[in-house]
Order: structure tokens, then sequence, then C-alpha cells
């Protein structure tokens, strides 16, 4: 196991430069997922840490070796790709075994790893199938464990589960986090998607253009975000936005939206005039009376089951909120908004940067 420091990293093609001196440090054992929009740099930046594109600049280091010219196979790293790459004339067992075979390993030792691996990713009583024969979790698993055979320093995975239906990416969430607490080797695991990030990740990178927008653990990030993209991109439904200005309303500082709306802020919040975004999360919104709240009007309901989600509207102005109970209220209706200012967070309307 090892470590990883990527330093002021840069990426060029031509005149064109599409990563912006990445800074990253993962430690030994951690398990961090880069994330952030199509485009972001994310997939490039781990084709760099795995030897598959050339750096333009800065240095990468795996434990104490740079290898920023160290070919990919002898980095000591192990790829599991979004497409599965498996070998159709070739059993599982023989998947699985591949690397071993081609770096010359005795065949007691192959079957030995391919078999250690098996028994991890349950897929012992396929051991002697062909891949269309298996399902599509069970091919992933399988090019899992073309990786683990080689019991390499660090892991890297490039959108591993974006190819499988909504409910076997979450058991293969679960599988892939329970093998990282049974190796406690280093990932690295790009996604677009959030919530994998949020669920599996010790660290998250959230990127965009070539650059790290925040690095933190998923809560922190959730809790505490830098900016407009970060606070927009980390959380599932997105945080609300609405843009306006500090004022007061009834004797007391609030937000007022360009379009009118009022929204509680803490005293502490920005200079009266400031032009700020206003940000509150769908969740940590309470529904109540016009008389309660702020008034809004329903425009949709929408339950799950578990939490309902209504869509309402001030003017010109749309806020969304989730809540646990069961809520009958109609398209139409005027409800109330409860919103707890310690809740709200506050964005520079210029820099994008958090106030608050």
């Amino acid at each position: 196991m090892a470590g990883v420091k990527i330093k002021d990293v840069v990426k060029r093609y031509g005149s064109v430069q599409v990563m912006h001196g990445i800074d990253i440090d993962i430690e030994d054992g951690e398990f961090v997922v880069l994330v952030g929009p199509s485009g972001c740099g994310k997939s490039t930046l781990l084709r760099m840490l795995a030897g598959l594109e050339a750096i333009s600049g800065g240095t990468i280091s795996i434990g104490e070796r740079v290898v920023n010219d160290v070919p990919p196979k002898e980095r000591d790293i192990a790829m599991v790709f979004q497409s599965y790459a498996l070998y159709p004339h070739k059993t599982v067992a023989q998947n699985m075994g591949f690397p071993l075979k081609m770096a010359k390993r005795p065949k007691a030792e192959i079957d030995e790893k391919v078999g250690r691996a098996a028994e991890i990713l349950d897929l012992t009583k396929y051991l002697d199938r062909y891949p269309k024969a298996l399902s599509g979790g069970q091919r992933q698993r399988v090019a899992m464990g073309r990786a683990i055979v080689r019991d390499p320093q660090v892991f890297l995975f490039d959108e591993p589960l974006s190819n499988l239906d909504a409910k076997l990416r979450v058991s293969m969430r679960v599988e892939i986090k329970e093998l990282h607490q049974r190796l406690k080797t280093t990932i690295v695991y790009v996604t677009h998607d959030q919530i994998e990030a949020m669920t599996m990740a010790d660290k998250i990178v959230v990127m965009r253009d070539g650059r790290v927008e925040q690095i933190g653990a998923p809560l922190d990030l959730y809790d505490n975000p830098q900016n407009v993209f970060v606070a927009g991109f980390i959380g599932s439904p997105s945080m609300n936005f609405v843009k306006g200005r500090i004022g007061t309303h009834d004797g007391k500082k609030a937000f007022v939206s360009h379009k009118g709306l009022v929204l509680p802020v803490p005293e502490t919040a920005a200079d009266e005039g400031r032009e700020v975004v206003y940000g509150i999360r769908p969740e940590h919104i309470r529904v109540g009376s016009p008389e309660s709240g702020v008034p809004m009007n329903v425009v949709v309901v929408e339950p799950t089951g578990s939490e309902t989600q209504i869509f309402a509207r001030s003017g010109e102005d749309m806020i969304d909120a989730i809540v646990k109970e069961r809520i009958s209220a109609k398209p139409g209706e005027r409800i109330g908004f409860e919103i707890d200012p310690v809740d709200v967070r506050l964005f520079d309307d210029k820099t994008q940067q958090r106030l608050r």
C-alpha cells in the first residue's frame, strides 16, 4: 500500500491547457473520489496517475517514488475501467489470472491468488464460466478480481458502475466499499455521480474545468461548500439558489430577491445592499401554514413514499422542499416554507464564493 501525491500537475494538448496546477494528497489506505461534471478533467487526471497520459508539468508520486517517467506496468497500480475489458474467449479464472500469467508467475501462485480474489468477490462458483454467461454486475466483479490478484499499491477506478442499472449500482457501491475495508488499499475512484461520491469516499475532490474546487470529507463539503458550484453539485436534490441582495423586512435584516421574495437570514449576514446568492437545501425547509413561514404557492408535489418533494413558487422565484412526512398539499394551494437562518448559506454574487 502507498499514498499518492499530486503536486502542481499541468496538462496541455498543444497550446491548449486543460489541467491547471492540480494539488492533491492521498493518504495510504484512503478512498478518494474525484467527482465533477463531464469534461472537468477527472478521468484525464486518473489516466495521468496510471501513466496512460503524460503530464505536462508538476509531479506525481506513489509512495516515495516520483513516477512521472515510469511506464504504467511498473507503477504498481491496477485499474478498473468503465468497460469491463474482459476476454470473451477466456474463462473467469483465466481473465482474473491473466496479469499474473503475463508476469510469468508460477501456476500455483496464480491459482492461489485467483482463488482468494474469487472468494472475496463471491465468484468461486463462476470460475469456469465465460463472460457471456455472466450478468453485468458479475462481469464488473471479474474486472475487480483481475485488479485484486496483482496486489497493487493503488487501485484506480474509472466510472466502473456507469454501465449498470440503478439497483445494481447501489449493491456494487456497497461491494466496492466493503472490498476497500477488507483490503485497506489506497483507492482513487472517478465518477460524475455525486451520490456515489458521498456514500463511498473518505475524501472527495470536486473538480471543474481542470481545477480543484474543493477537497474534503463528504459531510464537510455538504455542510460547508466554499462556493456556489460545490454547493450545487454536492447534495441531491441540489441546493436551492435565489439571487438578490441583503435588505430589511419588518425592521429585521433579510434577503430580498430580485423578484421580491423575502427570506430570513442571520443578523450576522453580509452588509445591507450587498448582492448575494441565497442558498438553502430542500431538506432544511419545513412546511407549515402561510402565517408560520414564507408564503408560497404549491406548483408540483412528488411523493416517493419515504418523503415528499414540494415545488412551490412565490412570484417568479421557485423553491423546492423535501419533507419526511406525507403532505397532502395540492397544486395551487398556499403553504408556508419555514427556514431556520442557521441553515442558510450566502455567496457573493460576483465571485460565487461563500460569505457564511
